[in-house]
């Protein structure tokens, strides 16, 4: 799937002109704030925060929590994947971007209705969410009134600054702190139970046709996890490889992890793709939409669960992993 991204960057802050006077100048807001969070990362860390109740605008991909979308406007529109394939997705995705068609749509109206305090954006993927231009565009249109926020990280570090700075803008700086705090210490709790063991070199694949490497904060992930991805870069876009690089590469373990998709779905798509990957890798299927793609808390959790894969750390879960095979086996699990 063709990845479209930015410079390598963190949260970009804006304040437009006629913004609430619901803001303290020393960060703590004064009243509840409306918040839009036009991508599904940003709805999970407002919930994280406590502010469920503040989100009055949401996009169509908002799931998690369960209720994410009850009660509150869908603001963004989207292209319906549920009966593609992964080469007509990706067919789909090539085509918007050479005409230059937006794969997301902000629904002006609704949007005016909602009337946000905060708006939580993005501009890394411009074919993952709507791009924060649509939205800097729809409030100068309307009239500016909000505070617009952009979620950019690029690794793992950043996604956790990115949660603190969300919650400094949300007026909550100290719920920031302390939700990264508790990240820091499960990352620092994986980091100890696997310190010592062999790692094993791990391929996340993003997408399966073509296939795609996972870049951006994934290879952090699996270096928290205890292994060492092979072909991705740290903090780099993920971008389109072959069946033959990733052979080369002789990874011990495949992660299929197809961004956009969950359990089911990354399961059906690595069966599909089983023949193509190295016949001696153990292939596993991941939750991709929960643990892997989207950078918000539940990386953390996408850490255990690489790392239960990976040394026998921890629980597997049942509904976020599943090993599809082959034959392949890591000797650090072995009686």
């Amino acid at each position: 799937m063709l990845i479209l991204s930015p410079p390598p960057g963190t949260v970009r802050y804006h304040v437009c002109a006629a913004a609430s006077d619901d803001w303290a100048g020393d960060g703590v807001r004064s009243a509840a704030m409306r918040i839009a969070s036009l991508l599904s990362s940003t709805t999970e860390i407002a919930f994280a925060l406590g502010l469920g109740d503040d989100i009055v605008g949401v996009t169509f991909e908002c799931d998690y929590p369960a209720d994410a979308r009850l009660g509150r406007a869908v603001l963004v529109g989207g292209l319906d994947s549920h009966a593609m394939t992964a080469r007509e997705i990706d067919e789909a995705v090539r085509a918007a971007s050479a005409s230059q068609t937006p794969m997301y749509q902000l629904d002006e109206a609704a949007f005016a209705v909602s009337d946000p305090e905060l708006v939580l954006t993005q501009d890394l993927c411009r074919v993952c969410a709507l791009p924060a231009g649509d939205v800097d565009a729809a409030l100068e249109h309307l009239g500016c009134r909000a505070r617009v926020v952009s979620h950019d990280p690029h690794t793992l570090d950043q996604v956790l600054e990115s949660i603190e700075t969300i919650a400094a803008a949300a007026g909550v700086p100290e719920r920031g702190h302390q939700l990264t705090g508790a990240l820091r210490r499960r990352l620092a709790s994986v980091a100890e139970a696997v310190a010592g063991r062999p790692r094993p070199r791990v391929f996340i694949l993003e997408w399966t046709d073509p296939p795609f490497l996972a870049g951006h904060w994934v290879p952090d992930l699996v270096e928290a996890a205890g292994g060492e991805a092979v072909l991705a870069v740290p903090g780099e876009r993920s971008f389109e490889t072959t069946w033959e690089a990733i052979a080369a590469a002789d990874p011990d373990v495949v992660v299929v992890a197809p961004c956009g998709f969950d359990l089911e779905g990354a399961t059906a798509l690595a069966a599909q793709a089983a023949d193509r990957l190295p016949p001696g890798a153990a292939v596993w299927a991941i939750d991709a939409n929960a643990y892997v793609v989207r950078p918000g808390p539940r990386l953390v959790d996408g850490a255990e669960q690489l790392a239960a894969i990976l040394h026998g750390v921890g629980t597997i879960g049942e509904h976020a992993v599943r090993r599809i095979g082959p034959a392949g086996h890591l000797p650090m699990l072995d009686p």
